[in-house]
């Protein structure tokens, strides 16, 4: 076994960001897979929160890796790799909503729509597991229905857990920005339900297994890069 393939296996969660990507400039491309398995959760929840809908998110992540992949030169570490990642993915979130905005008007209706996302309540009975699930796409319709500014400063701070400067950094925007959009998402949704909600914030939007290795296929495919896991 190679000595990639070891640090693939079993020491994707210890091996710092910065010590990966010194090993991929050095010639070991296949370590990127820890950077996207790491990330995938954070991406997906920020793209999605951008664009509302799944697969496009999915396809924003693969291209936002592509691109991390190909600009790794650049990254000079004066940010976390994590947000400038991060930041990757926003911009390309962002410019697909100009690009579908140019051709086609926004279908308001749109705004409401719910996600096929699945929730694991443990050993809850099928009646709670239900209620769980409903609560959760409740949660999730409310913070779809939040202006795109507002949800993704709330998903970034209060599902993805950033603070409030590395939010304001992944956004490109100041910390007080942040902050006031933040305080309207916060108002909107407890008018709604988020105090009556019960619900663990880290259930929503989840990026699931199958999801992972889909999108992780996808870029490896794209980079030409041989997985080393499987």
């Amino acid at each position: 076994m190679s000595e990639a393939t070891a640090v693939a296996r079993t020491a994707s969660g210890t091996l710092a960001d910065e010590e990966v990507i010194r090993r991929i400039r050095a010639g070991e491309p296949e370590l990127f897979e820890i950077l996207m398995r790491r990330y995938n959760q954070r991406l997906y929840r920020v793209a999605r929160s951008i664009v509302k809908n799944e697969a496009e998110a999915e396809d924003v992540m693969q291209q936002a890796y592509v691109n991390a992949y190909a600009h790794l030169d650049q990254f000079a570490e004066r940010a976390r790799f994590s947000t400038w990642l991060t930041r990757i993915a926003v911009h390309e979130a962002l410019g697909r909503l100009r690009r579908r905005r140019r051709v086609q008007e926004v279908d308001v209706s749109s705004e409401t729509e719910g996600t096929g996302a699945t929730l694991t309540s443990g050993e809850a009975s099928p009646e709670q597991q239900a209620l769980a699930a409903e609560l959760r796409l409740l949660l999730e319709g409310a913070v779809d229905a939040l202006p795109r500014t507002s949800r993704a400063a709330f998903v970034l701070r209060e599902v993805e857990g950033l603070s409030t400067a590395e939010a304001a950094e992944c956004l490109g925007v100041s910390e007080d920005v942040v902050k006031t959009r933040l305080h309207r998402a916060r108002l909107q949704l407890r008018k709604e339900l988020f105090d009556r909600a019960g619900l663990v914030r880290q259930d929503a939007f989840a990026f699931h297994a199958t999801r992972c290795d889909r999108v992780v296929a996808a870029v490896l495919g794209q980079l030409q890069i041989s997985s080393p896991v499987h």
